[in-house]
Protein backbone atom coordinates (compact mmCIF):
# COMPACT_ATOMS: atom_id res chain seq x y z
CA UNK A 1 0.00 0.00 0.00
CA UNK A 2 1.28 3.48 -0.40
CA UNK A 3 1.24 4.24 3.03
CA UNK A 4 3.14 1.04 4.12
CA UNK A 5 6.09 1.89 6.41
CA UNK A 6 7.93 -0.78 4.76
CA UNK A 7 7.33 1.10 1.22
CA UNK A 8 10.66 2.58 0.87
CA UNK A 9 12.44 -0.65 2.25
CA UNK A 10 11.28 -1.92 -1.01
CA UNK A 11 12.25 0.27 -3.69
CA UNK A 12 15.17 0.95 -5.24
CA UNK A 13 16.93 4.21 -4.38
CA UNK A 14 18.75 6.03 -6.99
CA UNK A 15 22.59 6.80 -6.52
CA UNK A 16 25.66 7.33 -8.24
CA UNK A 17 28.90 4.90 -8.62
CA UNK A 18 31.99 7.02 -6.98
CA UNK A 19 34.21 5.54 -9.67
CA UNK A 20 33.02 5.77 -12.72
CA UNK A 21 29.49 8.56 -11.96
CA UNK A 22 27.35 6.62 -13.53
CA UNK A 23 23.84 6.02 -12.42
CA UNK A 24 22.89 2.99 -10.23
CA UNK A 25 19.65 1.49 -8.64
CA UNK A 26 20.20 -0.09 -5.15
CA UNK A 27 17.82 -2.83 -4.16
CA UNK A 28 17.46 -4.87 -0.97
CA UNK A 29 18.47 -8.41 -1.48
CA UNK A 30 16.61 -11.38 -0.64
CA UNK A 31 19.78 -13.14 1.93
CA UNK A 32 22.13 -9.80 2.40
CA UNK A 33 21.97 -6.00 2.01
CA UNK A 34 21.66 -4.17 -1.02
CA UNK A 35 23.24 -4.49 -4.29
CA UNK A 36 23.81 -1.73 -6.85
CA UNK A 37 22.10 -2.56 -10.10
CA UNK A 38 21.98 -1.39 -13.92
CA UNK A 39 19.51 1.29 -14.09
CA UNK A 40 18.54 -0.44 -17.53
CA UNK A 41 16.98 -3.80 -17.97
CA UNK A 42 18.94 -6.19 -20.84
CA UNK A 43 18.12 -9.01 -22.93
CA UNK A 44 18.98 -11.95 -21.10
CA UNK A 45 20.43 -13.92 -23.87
CA UNK A 46 23.28 -11.48 -23.35
CA UNK A 47 23.79 -11.66 -20.36
CA UNK A 48 25.33 -14.82 -18.57
CA UNK A 49 23.35 -16.84 -16.15
CA UNK A 50 25.52 -15.88 -13.06
CA UNK A 51 24.72 -12.60 -13.44
CA UNK A 52 21.47 -12.23 -14.22
CA UNK A 53 18.77 -10.60 -11.53
CA UNK A 54 15.48 -9.68 -11.05
CA UNK A 55 13.26 -7.71 -9.05
CA UNK A 56 10.25 -9.31 -7.45
CA UNK A 57 7.94 -6.97 -4.60
CA UNK A 58 10.48 -4.30 -4.76
CA UNK A 59 13.27 -6.84 -4.11
CA UNK A 60 16.34 -7.90 -5.97
CA UNK A 61 16.59 -12.15 -6.51
CA UNK A 62 19.86 -13.18 -8.14
CA UNK A 63 19.12 -15.12 -10.92
CA UNK A 64 16.45 -14.53 -14.06
CA UNK A 65 12.99 -14.94 -14.08
CA UNK A 66 12.04 -16.84 -17.07
CA UNK A 67 11.48 -13.76 -19.07
CA UNK A 68 13.45 -12.14 -21.65
CA UNK A 69 14.78 -9.47 -19.44
CA UNK A 70 17.13 -8.96 -17.07
CA UNK A 71 18.86 -6.41 -14.53
CA UNK A 72 22.38 -6.70 -14.08
CA UNK A 73 24.78 -5.72 -11.21
CA UNK A 74 27.12 -2.69 -11.99
CA UNK A 75 29.95 -3.72 -10.88
CA UNK A 76 29.67 -6.22 -13.82
CA UNK A 77 29.70 -3.04 -16.51
CA UNK A 78 31.16 -0.84 -14.14
CA UNK A 79 34.06 1.11 -16.20
CA UNK A 80 36.18 1.97 -13.33
CA UNK A 81 36.72 -1.61 -12.14
CA UNK A 82 39.03 -4.70 -13.89
CA UNK A 83 36.28 -6.99 -15.71
CA UNK A 84 36.49 -10.00 -12.97
CA UNK A 85 35.72 -12.50 -15.76
CA UNK A 86 35.99 -12.40 -19.73
CA UNK A 87 32.60 -10.47 -20.98
CA UNK A 88 30.18 -11.31 -23.74
CA UNK A 89 30.74 -8.78 -27.11
CA UNK A 90 27.77 -7.17 -25.88
CA UNK A 91 28.91 -6.06 -22.41
CA UNK A 92 31.76 -5.23 -23.37
CA UNK A 93 30.59 -2.63 -25.82
CA UNK A 94 28.13 -1.45 -22.61
CA UNK A 95 31.54 -1.11 -20.75
CA UNK A 96 33.11 0.84 -23.56
CA UNK A 97 30.44 3.48 -23.70
CA UNK A 98 30.18 3.43 -19.84
CA UNK A 99 33.87 4.74 -20.07
CA UNK A 100 33.43 6.90 -22.53
CA UNK A 101 30.78 9.16 -20.83
CA UNK A 102 33.10 8.97 -17.77
CA UNK A 103 36.09 10.55 -18.88
CA UNK A 104 33.71 12.90 -20.75
CA UNK A 105 32.54 13.62 -17.02
CA UNK A 106 35.77 13.85 -15.78
CA UNK A 107 37.27 16.23 -18.70
CA UNK A 108 34.30 18.74 -17.83
CA UNK A 109 34.78 18.94 -14.15
CA UNK A 110 31.43 17.12 -13.55
CA UNK A 111 32.54 13.97 -11.98
CA UNK A 112 36.10 13.13 -9.63
CA UNK A 113 36.08 9.40 -9.35
CA UNK A 114 36.94 8.34 -5.80
CA UNK A 115 39.66 5.21 -5.87
CA UNK A 116 38.49 1.98 -4.36
CA UNK A 117 39.54 0.70 -0.90
CA UNK A 118 42.84 -0.12 -0.74
CA UNK A 119 41.30 -2.88 1.67
CA UNK A 120 39.00 -4.59 -0.73
CA UNK A 121 41.99 -4.90 -3.41
CA UNK A 122 43.57 -8.53 -4.25
CA UNK A 123 45.62 -9.53 -6.87
CA UNK A 124 43.97 -10.67 -9.64
CA UNK A 125 46.03 -13.77 -10.48
CA UNK A 126 45.71 -15.18 -7.49
CA UNK A 127 43.24 -17.95 -7.15
CA UNK A 128 40.63 -18.06 -5.04
CA UNK A 129 41.25 -21.82 -3.79
CA UNK A 130 44.33 -21.19 -2.15
CA UNK A 131 43.89 -19.95 1.45
CA UNK A 132 40.17 -19.70 2.91
CA UNK A 133 37.72 -19.28 -0.17
CA UNK A 134 34.16 -17.71 0.13
CA UNK A 135 31.87 -20.93 0.60
CA UNK A 136 27.76 -20.42 0.21
CA UNK A 137 25.73 -23.18 2.11
CA UNK A 138 22.61 -22.96 3.88
CA UNK A 139 21.51 -19.65 2.37
CA UNK A 140 24.80 -18.21 4.21
CA UNK A 141 28.18 -17.09 2.78
CA UNK A 142 30.85 -18.44 5.38
CA UNK A 143 34.96 -18.58 5.27
CA UNK A 144 35.91 -22.01 4.81
CA UNK A 145 38.45 -23.24 7.47
CA UNK A 146 40.97 -23.77 4.59
CA UNK A 147 41.34 -24.96 1.07
CA UNK A 148 38.68 -27.28 0.05
CA UNK A 149 40.82 -30.37 -0.64
CA UNK A 150 42.30 -29.54 3.00
CA UNK A 151 39.45 -29.55 4.88
CA UNK A 152 39.59 -32.89 7.27
CA UNK A 153 36.75 -34.48 8.96
CA UNK A 154 36.32 -33.95 12.65
CA UNK A 155 35.38 -37.11 14.21
CA UNK A 156 37.22 -38.17 16.88
CA UNK A 157 37.91 -42.44 16.16
CA UNK A 158 39.09 -44.79 18.63
CA UNK A 159 42.64 -44.02 18.02
CA UNK A 160 42.62 -40.59 16.38
CA UNK A 161 41.07 -37.75 15.14
CA UNK A 162 39.98 -39.38 11.29
CA UNK A 163 42.18 -37.67 8.33
CA UNK A 164 39.42 -38.12 5.99
CA UNK A 165 38.65 -35.29 3.25
CA UNK A 166 34.96 -33.56 3.92
CA UNK A 167 35.44 -32.73 -0.25
CA UNK A 168 34.08 -36.47 -1.79
CA UNK A 169 34.64 -36.61 -5.47
CA UNK A 170 31.78 -39.02 -5.33
CA UNK A 171 29.41 -36.91 -4.53
CA UNK A 172 27.70 -34.22 -6.76
CA UNK A 173 30.35 -30.95 -6.10
CA UNK A 174 30.05 -27.44 -5.37
CA UNK A 175 29.52 -24.53 -8.31
CA UNK A 176 32.38 -21.99 -8.26
CA UNK A 177 30.20 -18.81 -9.11
CA UNK A 178 30.71 -15.09 -8.90
CA UNK A 179 28.85 -13.30 -6.37
CA UNK A 180 28.40 -9.65 -5.31
CA UNK A 181 30.81 -9.10 -2.07
CA UNK A 182 27.90 -7.87 -0.17
CA UNK A 183 27.29 -7.21 3.41
CA UNK A 184 26.16 -8.62 6.42
CA UNK A 185 23.62 -7.38 8.64
CA UNK A 186 21.84 -5.15 6.41
CA UNK A 187 24.75 -2.20 6.10
CA UNK A 188 26.16 -1.29 2.88
CA UNK A 189 28.55 -3.02 1.33
CA UNK A 190 32.22 -1.54 0.95
CA UNK A 191 32.22 -2.07 -2.73
CA UNK A 192 30.11 -4.03 -5.83
CA UNK A 193 33.00 -6.01 -6.47
CA UNK A 194 32.07 -9.37 -7.88
CA UNK A 195 33.97 -12.68 -5.71
CA UNK A 196 34.83 -16.16 -5.99
CA UNK A 197 32.50 -18.18 -4.10
CA UNK A 198 32.03 -22.31 -3.97
CA UNK A 199 28.54 -22.31 -3.93
CA UNK A 200 27.19 -24.96 -1.74
CA UNK A 201 23.61 -24.18 -2.06
CA UNK A 202 21.98 -26.40 -5.13
CA UNK A 203 22.96 -28.95 -3.16
CA UNK A 204 20.62 -30.99 -0.92
CA UNK A 205 19.96 -30.30 2.75
CA UNK A 206 21.97 -33.07 4.24
CA UNK A 207 24.75 -32.53 2.41
CA UNK A 208 25.10 -29.28 2.94
CA UNK A 209 24.43 -29.89 6.65
CA UNK A 210 27.34 -32.23 6.28
CA UNK A 211 29.87 -30.00 4.91
CA UNK A 212 28.86 -27.33 7.85
CA UNK A 213 29.36 -30.29 10.41
CA UNK A 214 32.58 -30.68 8.41
CA UNK A 215 32.20 -34.41 8.53
CA UNK A 216 33.62 -36.91 5.60
CA UNK A 217 30.98 -39.50 4.08
CA UNK A 218 32.16 -42.47 6.66
CA UNK A 219 30.94 -39.95 9.94
CA UNK A 220 28.45 -38.30 7.69
CA UNK A 221 25.69 -39.76 10.26
CA UNK A 222 23.49 -37.68 12.08
CA UNK A 223 24.43 -39.10 15.51
CA UNK A 224 28.34 -40.18 14.77
CA UNK A 225 31.40 -40.28 17.25
CA UNK A 226 31.70 -36.55 19.08
CA UNK A 227 33.98 -34.33 17.49
CA UNK A 228 37.32 -32.93 19.43
CA UNK A 229 36.63 -29.48 17.91
CA UNK A 230 33.56 -27.22 16.92
CA UNK A 231 34.02 -26.82 12.84
CA UNK A 232 35.31 -23.26 11.75
CA UNK A 233 33.06 -21.63 9.94
CA UNK A 234 33.07 -17.84 10.31
CA UNK A 235 30.02 -16.04 8.81
CA UNK A 236 31.59 -14.15 5.90
CA UNK A 237 32.89 -10.06 6.78
CA UNK A 238 33.88 -7.87 3.77
CA UNK A 239 35.04 -6.18 6.37
CA UNK A 240 36.61 -8.65 8.36
CA UNK A 241 37.90 -10.83 5.82
CA UNK A 242 38.77 -8.35 2.61
CA UNK A 243 42.14 -10.38 2.53
CA UNK A 244 40.29 -13.44 1.22
CA UNK A 245 38.35 -11.97 -1.40
CA UNK A 246 38.96 -13.27 -4.51
CA UNK A 247 37.68 -11.75 -7.93
CA UNK A 248 38.59 -14.39 -10.55
CA UNK A 249 37.13 -18.04 -11.02
CA UNK A 250 39.87 -20.59 -10.32
CA UNK A 251 41.16 -22.18 -13.28
CA UNK A 252 40.81 -25.14 -13.87
CA UNK A 253 37.73 -25.51 -11.62
CA UNK A 254 39.12 -27.33 -8.84
CA UNK A 255 37.08 -29.74 -6.96
CA UNK A 256 34.53 -30.20 -10.27
CA UNK A 257 36.44 -33.12 -11.33
CA UNK A 258 33.31 -35.15 -11.07
CA UNK A 259 30.95 -32.86 -13.22
CA UNK A 260 30.59 -33.45 -16.88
Amino acid sequence: MPGSPSRLLRSGHGNRCRQCGHRIDLYQRTDRGPIALHPVELAAVHVPEACRWHLSGGLAHPHGDGTAWCRIPHAVLCPARSAACPLPPFLEDVRRELAVHTRRLIDTGAFTPVPPPASTASPLDDPPHTGRPVVQLLLVLYLAPGPLEAIRCLTQTRRRRCTRPVLAYERPAGRWRLLPAGSRHGQLALSDMLMAVYDLSHLPHTEQQRWRAQHCLTHAAPFGAAAPALADWPVFDPLLHAAHIRTRLPHPPISQRNEG
